[in-house]
């Protein structure tokens, strides 16, 4: 059966794109465009919910910070900075400098959060797609036709993000402070590691990630939709070496992309197991929107065929990565807690010092809510417990990226409104539409895939 793109859905997809658009536009209009408007917002947010506080925090910072550079002998022969320093001035208006490029980060970061979570979802179900290939699996083909309906948004998505990055190495925002040769040029650290953190060679770095999972989804989309005219299992075996071929790729790729995109926005930190844990992240959103869309045709009367058996194993996907990435994030938070390293330690102080709310947060939409939820075999079969356990589950996955993203580019300066919700909006109905209008293209279910007979009776 072929799907039909409802008209309600679709307008629903063009109202959240233009709320979300207007919000956006109101987030950027209202980032201050001189350091004195920023210093008069910071003044305006003291005492005001989350932000109450920070303020003076800030201001005790500058003050203990300024008495330590006097004591320590930074003197105007030792450091061209020093003397200014000594004496508060010079530090004080450097703060007011950094406090301003963070609140024009902010309409800045909120964009590239819902930007990158939601191509994470599609580049997470891309990797499941390829598995699913790679392992010849039985029970998955009917669902074959949604996951290269979601994997369509690669596309969009990737330009968008790409676009992002691009106009942050031409300092449209102070996204990523390496970028900055000003910032560069006095940190010996970020000197060392010029040859890697450079604007070209991230460029051409992103462009090689995105052009090689763009290949692999259009290739093997085309591989599949071949598959069903074809009278003979060419398609298929052609459609198993090149997805075995490309997750070594995309292991690869997507570690460094990791480790661009997100980990160098803190370009004195780094995790060696943070390449997995990004993964784990859009593995388990990728899986989750499969439920969720599989869940929603099913009810609309598509996928008629795809029974209890489908959904129950899709959530026990959702279960056990999810499992797997609180492996994943206490491994890394244990390790970095229990050596106490300094340059190592901050990355988590930061987060649970200003941060509360959405650290601590995420963790328990992350982990304690599939935990108690999912752990039951039959909840896994009772459609509205997944969809209930998957929203929770993006929701918790999309703070798990602000959490990533907002403590690095803004600071403590920080909160959940207009840009944010509008990041979300905008991106979340750019990829309803994008994916239901990908799954109008072709039957949903295939027709020639030598194991559709065996997803036809998958029954336990």
């Amino acid at each position: 059966m072929k799907y039909a793109f409802s008209n309600k859905l679709k307008i629903g997809s063009y109202v959240l794109m233009a709320v979300g658009a207007i919000c956006l536009v109101i987030g950027f209009l209202g980032a201050p465009s001189t350091v004195e408007e920023a210093k008069e917002m910071v003044a305006a947010a003291h005492g005001d919910g989350h932000g109450g506080g920070h303020g003076e925090e800030a201001s005790h910072d500058t003050e203990h910070e300024a008495d330590y550079m006097k004591k320590s002998g930074h003197t105007a022969e030792a450091d061209s900075h020093g003397a200014d320093e000594a004496h508060g001035g010079g530090h004080d208006a450097a703060h007011d400098e950094h406090v301003f490029h963070q609140l024009q980060n902010r309409p800045w970061s909120a964009l590239y959060v819902a930007a990158f979570f939601f191509f994470m979802i599609s580049l997470g179900v891309l990797a499941f797609y390829a598995i699913q290939r790679a392992a010849q699996a039985g029970w998955s083909p009917l669902l074959f036709r949604v996951m290269e309906g979601i994997t369509s948004y690669i596309v969009p998505g990737g330009i968008i993000v790409f676009v992002i990055l691009l106009l942050s190495t031409l300092h449209f925002n102070h996204l990523f402070t390496w970028m900055d040769a000003s910032v560069v040029e006095h940190d010996k650290l970020l000197q060392g590691k010029k040859g890697y953190l450079n604007p070209t060679f991230f460029l051409i770095r992103a462009a090689i990630f995105l052009g090689g999972w763009i290949a692999y989804r259009q290739y093997s989309r085309k591989l599949s939709l071949a598959q069903d005219k074809a009278d003979d299992n060419s398609n298929f075996k052609k459609n198993f070496r090149i997805s075995a071929a490309f997750l070594v790729f995309y292991l690869i790729s997507e570690s460094m992309m990791s480790w661009d995109w997100i980990m160098s926005l803190d370009p004195h930190w780094f995790s060696t197991l943070f390449g997995w844990y990004v993964f784990a992240s859009m593995f388990v959103s990728g899986i989750t929107t499969i439920a969720l869309i599989t869940i929603y045709l099913k009810s609309k009367g598509y996928l008629p065929e795809v029974n209890n058996s489908h959904i129950h194993d899709l959530a026990k996907f959702m279960f056990g990565i999810s499992i797997f990435w609180t492996y994943l994030w206490f491994s890394q938070f244990m390790l970095i807690w229990y050596a106490n390293i300094p340059e190592e330690v901050t990355y988590f102080v930061t987060r649970i010092e200003d941060y509360k709310l959405p650290f601590f947060g995420m963790l328990a939409m992350n982990f304690i809510f599939p935990l108690l939820v999912l752990m039951n075999s039959d909840y896994k079969r009772v459609n509205w417990f997944v969809v209930m356990a998957g929203i929770v589950i993006l929701f918790g996955h999309y703070m798990d990226i602000f959490n990533m993203v907002m403590p690095a580019t803004v600071g403590e300066n920080w909160y959940l409104g207009i840009p944010e919700i509008g990041g979300i909006l905008f991106f979340a109905g750019l990829f309803i539409y994008w994916v239901f209008n990908a799954l109008t293209k072709e039957e949903l279910t295939p027709k020639r895939n030598p194991f559709i007979e065996e997803s036809r009776h998958f029954h336990y």
